[in-house]
């Protein structure tokens, strides 16, 4: 069969197994069976596929048919722009976590800190995306990243080598706070959120392949949240932000512990994927060091800090 013949066919195979996007699925499986670039693929479109570039794609098939994401068969996520490599050690970045981050540059945007040397911390930092991409966005800034998985954080140090920004980037193994000294401009975590009963009932590509410390949040989704509201105020420097990601319901629950532990928020400090969905929530350093607030602007929410 020829390349053309076999994306096709390929296709038509994920299509008939439940994939959601085959099509796509098809094409990036191919030229990873290859290790052709898709511009490669539809040139040499009329030749034949060789037999163990065919058996390759037999296998990443199946692999995609019993539910793994294709993004975990390649090893690779594209997250804000960039390609970050996944293992089994870190979860899969999703879409619409690049919220958390554009809710973090708006933040520093609005305070006049973006052109400052920030420092940052990133708590349950996995692959390191979020850090990573505030790093690559903010030339002058430097971050630590947490993480209890040793093998995470060898993902996230080459990942910050690829990305050219190693020099600025520190990981450490810790459970969110522990062993972590100073105090940081931001604060930002995807910190584990759904409750541990309801995690076998989620799509099989996340329930089966992400890490389940990743995911599980405690009975009721809200035991990280609980120790970073406890530890942040010693780590956040005045006038600082923290930003955290949320599950779809959890926006006035996680306010609330923030204010019980002295942190400054807004009623509007909740910002909204482009599904509409409250995505992360917005506070500011303890004992009214700075105000967060919310402004729209062309219909987009986007936080502010004021002092």
């Amino acid at each position: 069969m020829t390349l053309d013949q076999v994306q096709v066919a390929t296709a038509r195979t994920l299509r008939d197994g439940g994939a959601e996007t085959p099509a796509l699925d098809a094409r990036l499986l191919l030229c990873l069976a290859t290790g052709l670039s898709h511009e490669a693929v539809i040139a040499h479109g009329p030749e034949p596929i060789a037999a163990d570039e065919a058996a390759r794609l037999a296998g990443y098939v199946a692999r995609r048919l019993a539910g793994e994401p294709v993004s975990r068969i390649r090893g690779v996520r594209d997250f804000y722009g960039r390609d970050f490599l996944i293992d089994s050690e870190t979860l899969d970045p999703r879409p619409d976590t690049e919220t958390l981050v554009d809710g973090a540059l708006e933040a520093i945007a609005w305070n006049g800190a973006k052109g400052r040397p920030l420092k940052l911390l990133d708590l349950g930092t996995g692959s390191g995306c979020i850090l990573l991409t505030l790093l690559a966005e903010l030339p002058l800034a430097e971050g630590v990243g947490t993480d209890t998985s040793e093998g995470a954080l060898l993902v996230a140090g080459e990942n910050a080598r690829r990305l050219g920004v190693a020099r600025r980037a520190r990981f450490l193994v810790a459970d969110w706070f522990d062993g972590v000294e100073g105090r940081f401009d931001l604060i930002v975590s995807n910190p584990p959120y759904i409750a541990g009963a309801e995690i076998a009932g989620l799509a099989r590509e996340v329930a089966i392949y992400d890490p389940r410390r990743a995911l599980d949040g405690g009975a009721d989704g809200l035991d990280a949240y609980r120790c970073i509201a406890k530890g942040a105020a010693g780590h956040l420097a005045p006038g600082g932000a923290l930003l955290l990601e949320i599950g779809a319901f959890q926006a006035d629950s996680v306010l609330n512990l923030l204010q019980q532990a002295g942190f400054s928020v807004d009623e509007g400090a909740v910002r909204r994927d482009l599904g509409g969905r409250p995505r992360c929530v917005l506070a500011g350093s303890p004992r009214g060091e700075a105000k967060m607030r919310l402004e729209n602007r062309e219909g987009q929410s986007s936080f502010v800090v004021t002092n």
